[in-house]
């Protein structure tokens, strides 16, 4: 018998692509979701332990409950204040453990998962469990990158993971070989709105979207989706290139015919990480 998966549903529309994936398969799930964070018409009908972000321990006993071994992090958190996380007594200890100091660090997440991995689960990528949701290498749909977008995506490749290596974000967005915005705390759909109005005149830009080198794998790779080809269109860019066998495409297929529909590339790269 198929093993019953754990989600735990962080925000955007990869929750729903895992629920419908493991309705498709025949494979049973419970599903955890996480206030502030998870978006209710993703969840749907389906039943879920609805929990803040400081009460890690009903999820670990909902979780042992129900039987669960393996578990999918997926979706953005957003991440509260030590104020407003009031953290049950699971929490408490696992911050205690790593130390206060540790709330914002990059190493968070993985220390994290470490810990819920003591309590006897595995906790898995969505990739291991939908192994076509990562981009391959190569054009993605029938526009392809010209040389000045190649050159771009060279130089912003070096720039994303640089940046990268030091926690700041995953994506640039490069103009003819001029860095036009970096991704910090705001994302990469406000990072693209925001170099709508820094474009230079001439060809649009591209922009660039990695890994971090040292980023935890299992449940916090890049992303893009539908809605990123759109504001990307929008704010004049060209193309799209992502890391390829590092990112994620929410709901691939979509992506791609937006891409065409709009007359953007979207181009899986291959990168070398310092770490």
């Amino acid at each position: 018998m198929v093993e019953k998966l754990g989600i735990i549903a962080g925000g955007g529309h990869l929750p729903k692509q895992l629920i419908d994936h493991c309705h498709q398969e025949g494979r049973p799930f419970a599903l955890v979701c996480l206030k502030d964070s998870a978006l209710p018409e993703t969840i749907g009908n389906e039943q879920c332990l609805w929990i803040r972000l400081g009460e890690a321990g009903k999820a670990i006993s909902f979780f042992k409950k129900e039987g669960v071994r393996e578990i999918v992090m997926i979706g953005g958190v957003k991440r509260p204040s030590l104020f407003h996380l009031r953290p049950d007594w699971w929490t408490a200890k696992f911050l205690v453990k790593i130390g206060f100091k540790a709330f914002g660090d990059d190493n968070l997440l993985t220390s994290v998962i470490n810990y819920i991995e003591t309590e006897g689960f595995k906790i898995i990528g969505i990739h291991d469990v939908m192994g076509n949701i990562l981009a391959g290498e190569g054009v993605l749909g029938k526009y392809r990158p010209d040389k000045q977008a190649l050159d771009d995506i060279d130089h912003g490749l070096k720039i994303a993971l640089g940046l990268g290596a030091l926690d700041v974000g995953q994506s640039v967005v490069v103009q003819q070989g001029i860095v036009l915005g970096v991704e910090a705390v705001e994302g990469t759909d406000e990072l693209i709105k925001r170099c709508k109005n820094l474009a230079r005149s001439g060809v649009g830009g591209v922009l660039i979207k990695t890994k971090k080198p040292n980023q935890e794998q299992r449940a916090d790779l890049p992303t893009i989706g539908v809605q990123t080809v759109i504001n990307a269109y929008e704010s004049g860019l060209r193309g799209i290139a992502v890391q390829s066998g590092k990112t994620l495409i929410v709901d691939q297929d979509s992506v791609v015919k937006k891409a065409d529909e709009l007359g953007i590339f979207i181009v899986g790269v291959k990168c070398h990480e310092a770490g």
